[in-house]
């Protein structure tokens, strides 16, 4: 090998490194940008329902009762709202649900994910006129967690809304 491919090796290998170190703060940069866009999209699940408004609440509460499920409450915010002065429409009700088996699991091992407890479906009307019904993405939260939230969230729970939503979204 001459002096001069030496030279030539040397100096793209010293070129190299900044250009690599460059590009990882780039992508680290763009992969955060990302995350911070699509996280709040993909942690909500938003479905439209198959029913009215009235229909839908009272579907969830008789769906989440007959599969074992205990509604603890439901809160309609418009009336909550109004009992403080602000008057606001559309509809928005709260039904919160929990699972004692469920949740005895859950915060037995993972206490601080009490937080996010009991589970909650957020029914409202659409701007243009349509029911829909939210709620948090149980699968992604229990990967985010993993563990025995994991186990709990990710397959117990997420399969028991399956059930307890059939008929009330459409597909």
């Amino acid at each position: 090998m001459s002096e001069n491919e030496k030279v030539s090796k040397q100096t793209v290998k010293k070129n190299t490194w900044p250009l690599v170190l460059a590009g990882f703060i780039v992508g680290v940069i763009v992969c955060g940008l990302v995350m911070f866009t699509v996280m709040p999209s993909l942690m909500i699940v938003t479905e439209e329902c198959a029913l009215g408004f009235d229909e839908t609440v009272s579907a969830l509460q008789h769906n989440i009762e007959d599969n074992g499920w205990a509604v603890s409450r439901i809160a309609d915010m418009n009336k909550a709202m109004a009992r403080h002065g602000v008057n606001f429409e559309p509809r928005v009700t709260l039904v919160k649900l929990c699972k004692a088996e469920y949740a005895q699991s859950v915060l037995t091992t993972d206490r601080q994910v009490s937080t996010m407890m009991p589970c909650t479906f957020s029914v409202w009307e659409g701007d243009d006129g349509k029911v829909y019904l939210s709620k948090m993405n149980m699968a992604l939260m229990a990967k985010m967690f993993g563990g025995n939230v994991a186990k709990v969230m990710g397959n117990s729970v997420v399969k028991d809304e399956l059930k307890i939503l059939e008929g009330i979204v459409k597909n």
